[in-house]
């Protein structure tokens, strides 16, 4: 049986999730459609996952332990900003 990480492991893990995941850093994501039309702006989207990003980050490396409100929130932030950018046709489904 596999040991479950600690709250400030599970965080980090997830951090590394959304780097992986998300194209935080990547130009082609900082435009709008090509019609012009957008649900959710995808550069305003991604600036607020890497706001939240660099805060945990910053934080637990101040010794700051999240809880687990503060991890589901985060997990359900870049969740549904990947599901705004399937939307606009930057990530596929």
């Amino acid at each position: 049986m596999s040991k479950k990480p600690d709250r400030q492991t599970a965080m980090l893990l997830l951090i590394e999730q959304v780097k992986d995941g998300l194209p935080l850093y990547e130009p082609d994501t900082f435009i709008c459609g090509p019609d012009g039309s957008c649900e959710g702006c995808p550069k305003k989207l991604l600036e607020l996952v890497d706001t939240e990003l660099t805060y945990w980050e910053s934080a637990i490396e101040r010794g700051a332990i999240p809880n687990f409100d503060e991890i589901s929130r985060f997990g359900k932030l870049c969740k549904n900003v990947r599901r705004g950018l399937v939307r606009n046709n930057i990530l596929s489904a």
